[in-house]
Formats: C-alpha cells, sequence, structure tokens
C-alpha cells in the first residue's frame, strides 16, 4: 500500500469514528503520514531537479 492510499483509508476511518479519542488517535497517524509523503516527495523532487550525469 502506497503512503497516499494509507491516508486515504485513515481518512475515510477518521470520518466514521464517533469515539473522540479514537479520532485524536487517528488524527495524529494521519499527521505522521503526510509528514512522511511530504518527505519522500521532497526527496524525490530533489533527485529530479539534479543536472543528469554528462
Amino acid at each position: 500500500m502506497t503512503t497516499y492510499d494509507h491516508i486515504q483509508e485513515l481518512k475515510a476511518e477518521y470520518a466514521a469514528v464517533l469515539d473522540h479519542a479514537e479520532r485524536r488517535e487517528i488524527a495524529a497517524e494521519i499527521a505522521t503520514a503526510e509528514a512522511k509523503l511530504a518527505e519522500k516527495e521532497a526527496a524525490f523532487e530533489a533527485l529530479i531537479a539534479d543536472e543528469p550525469p554528462h
């Protein structure tokens, strides 16, 4: 499962949960996964921004 898919799954779970404590826990998981995704995207952008070797 991709990080993006995991975030989408967590968001769907968050929308369905009524318990406030569980919602906070899921929100924290979403924040962690979004940070991980942003890190991966930044690394990818840095990789493709490098000049090709000549």
